[in-house]
């Protein structure tokens, strides 16, 4: 099984640079572009050791906040789910049931926490097994390049 890597804007990669960072410091590992079963694909996904799931949405400029009107699907494949923007972002814009981090690319603050809503177990089970699979195909890309991706097996 494996998961296509886009490269991410420019402001989007610090962003979201910075965002795994303050992630793996609260106890996370997190994955970008994840494609998500209904074909959205997170900027980052990040698990803990729990199996707590965070989506985070990266916002590097207003009109891209404005012309995103996908971000609603992702709040069904997390228990937490934040928009990360950058300083000069903002802020207001962003909707109150959403967590916010401000973001740049050696790390990001925590302004508003993300409210909860818990996975349902088969779904969270699915996710985490989806997530175990693309990180090891991404691996194993580093680790053998010539292999082709399609050779591989989930």
């Amino acid at each position: 099984m494996t998961d296509d890597t886009h490269d991410l804007a420019p402001g989007a990669a610090a962003i979201c640079r910075g965002v795994r960072r303050a992630l793996w410091q609260r106890g996370f590992s997190s994955l970008t572009e994840f494609r998500l079963a209904n074909g959205r694909r997170a900027d980052v996904l990040a698990v803990d050791e729990a199996g707590r799931v965070v989506i985070v949405e990266a916002k590097s400029c207003v009109a891209d906040f404005r012309a995103d009107q996908k971000w609603p699907e992702y709040r069904d494949w997390c228990d937490a789910f934040f928009f990360a923007v950058d300083e000069a972002f903002p802020a207001e814009l962003i909707p109150e049931d959403c967590g916010l981090m401000v973001a740049d690319s050696f790390g990001a603050a925590v302004l508003r926490e993300a409210p909860e809503s818990r996975l349902a177990p088969a779904r969270r089970k699915a996710l985490l097994l989806r997530t175990a699979l693309v990180a090891a195909a991404r691996l194993h890309r580093i680790d053998d390049p010539q292999f082709a991706p399609d050779q591989m097996s989930g």
